[in-house]
């Protein structure tokens, strides 16, 4: 799993050229002339209030997952939680695909510590099953809250009841899926050695349902007992919108909080994209979904670019550090259980 030196120097190049790319050309192409007057005469307290918004929301990520991926008391499993996730953000700034390189190397890490494998495949899926199900019961409330007149904002359908349907079918999918699929097993199975890729792929492929199962029985489990760190689920998502709602305010006025919320979580998908840091996808679909709901494109753009900067570079240096350092770290040396 570790990455060399030799691919985080391309992926860290292809970031500086597309962000070039982004911060210079897009406010050219699209025609708006007042964008970088704008970003130079952004409210610095506004500003500066989303940086400690962004931190607030990585503290949530890693107070998540220290409380359902390595519980208890000991100190040195704080250590190894804030590594672990900073690692994992910082892979999932770089490698997109729906957080996909995080993932990849907080399992790795999480194995390099000597946790068992199907411990790390039940609370991790776990850990995505209660981020993720915030993330579709927000698209849903919110969605239908705007529809129905509830909310106060622009209700176009395209953006408010379709993103709820279609949360709505992706969580009654997770649910029935929990229902009618047995526990999952050790991911690493009579298939992790032999067989060869294609083996290890049907593998793969087969362990998704049972995955997602365990992490909708995982998370309902885990909310019957309520801890504090829970609340990193929504500290997590709430946080980093709030970034983007400060960055609106730094720059002018901000939309209606609702239609933050759902513009939010509508360009987010972009994320699925196989793109290094979603650089481009993540910005175009918050962009537009903003435009459509009658926000200024270029209150719209300048604004998300900031937020894009505080959620792309924050967690990219210390991430790097932390990555390094499981390098360095020896096998069972951060032994967590």
């Amino acid at each position: 799993m570790a990455l060399s030196r030799r691919r985080l120097i391309a992926i860290a190049l292809f970031l500086f050229v597309a962000i070039a790319l982004l911060y210079v050309a897009a406010p050219a192409v699209a025609g708006i002339e007042e964008t970088w007057d704008r970003l130079r005469d952004g409210d610095p307290w506004w500003l500066a209030g989303a940086f400690a918004l962004e931190v607030l929301s990585f503290a949530s990520y890693m107070a998540l997952f220290r409380a359902i991926v390595v519980p208890g008391p000991d100190g040195g499993g704080w250590l190894a939680s804030y590594r672990i996730t900073m690692a994992g953000l910082a892979a999932t700034r770089l490698l997109a695909t729906a957080g996909a390189g995080g993932v990849v190397l907080t399992v790795w890490a999480l194995r390099r510590s000597g946790m068992a494998a199907r411990t790390v495949a039940r609370r991790y899926a776990t850990f995505l099953g209660l981020l993720y199900g915030v993330y579709m019961a927000s698209v849903i409330l919110v969605g239908v809250g705007l529809a129905a007149g509830v909310l106060p904002g622009p209700s176009p359908v395209v953006l408010t009841v379709v993103p709820a349907v279609a949360a709505g079918l992706v969580t009654a999918t997770a649910l029935g899926v929990s229902v009618g699929v047995d526990e999952l097993g050790d991911p690493a199975g009579s298939a992790g050695g032999r067989g060869g890729g294609s083996a290890r792929a049907r593998a793969l492929l087969g362990s998704v349902p049972a995955t997602i199962a365990s992490g909708v029985r995982g998370g309902i489990q885990a909310l019957r007992e309520p801890r504090p760190g829970l609340l990193g689920a929504l500290g997590w998502w709430a946080f980093d919108i709030a970034v983007l709602w400060a960055c609106f305010r730094a720059f002018g006025d901000s939309p209606e909080v609702a239609v933050v919320v759902i513009s939010y979580f509508v360009g987010m998908a972009a994320n699925t994209l196989p793109i290094p840091g979603g650089i481009g996808g993540i910005e175009g679909g918050m962009v537009g979904c903003f435009t459509v709901f009658g926000v200024p494109a270029g209150l719209a753009l300048v604004a998300v670019l900031s937020y894009r900067a505080f959620a792309l570079w924050i967690p990219l240096v210390p991430g790097v550090i932390a990555y390094f350092q499981l390098l360095r770290t020896a096998t069972g040396s951060d032994h967590v259980q």
